[in-house]
């Protein structure tokens, strides 16, 4: 494993919760370690309280994502159910420009690698992605349930993946509101019964930025857990790694990733949740 630098300022011997499903640290390359999950691992809520919309009332800041002491967990009124033997799944991807795999040369993203491994057996599986470069969440919440519907129909099963937040950032979205877009698509969809998996933000090249966006991940787990959804931690893993470092630098605009930079995200997305979401052994 390659020396650890930190980009908040931390020394680097200074060890890091993980927060979200994930590994905690990756080794170089594209071999991750397999430590538990952090403290926002999704599970079953404790006693929640009825919705409210207190999530509107969190005053965000990048130094402050968590939400206030008062919000409340959160349960769906519809529950997802999963059919016996071959199971009819219409998976929609959403998000921006890394759902949608931009900069990748296979022109697969990590989106594409995750479908390839899910074939199974029990899952006749429609995929669809519809990442858009440039949107927000807001974005998101604005096309989400056109887009998405559409896709489902005629499915027995319906499973949404979310990816979105960096453009929150890079525009000066609040945190209080991006939390909300987040929170309103979650709370929508599972009051559908829709099953919902979401994978964190991602690092950049830009220590300033990473701290921003390092914070609306933790902000983005803690929405989730309180909603029992599984959160996929991709920055830590990612921060101090060496090979996705290297290929953000190596690419033209130092921005998205190439092959394996996609790569790594897919293997952190299928081995942190991903078949249990989908009841797969």
């Amino acid at each position: 494993m390659t020396d650890r630098t930190d980009t908040g300022g931390i020394p680097a011997d200074t060890p890091r919760e993980s927060y979200g499903v994930g590994p905690a640290y990756p080794s170089s390359h594209t071999q991750f370690t397999s430590d538990a999950p952090g403290r926002y691992a999704a599970a079953p809520a404790p006693e929640p309280a009825a919705p409210s919309a207190s999530d509107a009332s969190h005053t965000g800041t990048s130094a402050a994502p968590a939400a206030p002491a008062d919000e409340p967990y959160y349960t769906p009124s519809a529950e997802q159910t999963v059919a016996d033997g071959v199971r009819d799944v219409g998976m929609v991807f959403m998000g921006s420009s890394m759902a949608a795999g931009y900069g990748d040369p296979k022109g697969l993203g990590w989106v594409g690698r995750v479908v390839a491994r899910t074939q199974h057996p029990d899952l006749d599986l429609t995929a669809y992605n519809l990442g858009v470069r440039g949107d927000t969440s807001g974005d998101v919440v604005a096309r989400w349930g056109a887009e998405c519907h559409p896709r489902w129909k005629g499915r027995a099963e319906r499973r949404l993946v979310l990816s979105v937040g960096t453009n929150d950032v890079v525009t000066g979205m609040t945190m209080a509101r991006s939390r909300l877009n987040l929170a309103n698509i979650l709370d929508e969809a599972t009051n559908a019964g829709i099953g919902v998996f979401v994978v964190g933000l991602t690092p950049t090249l830009d220590d300033d930025l990473n701290r921003r966006i390092e914070a609306l991940a933790e902000a983005q787990a803690d929405v989730c857990s309180r909603r029992g959804i599984t959160y996929v931690d991709c920055f830590r893993p990612l921060v101090t790694h060496d090979q996705w470092m290297a290929d953000l630098a190596a690419s033209p605009d130092r921005a998205h990733p190439g092959q394996a930079g996609y790569g790594l995200i897919a293997w952190l997305v299928l081995h942190n949740g991903w078949n249990d979401w989908l009841s797969l052994s």
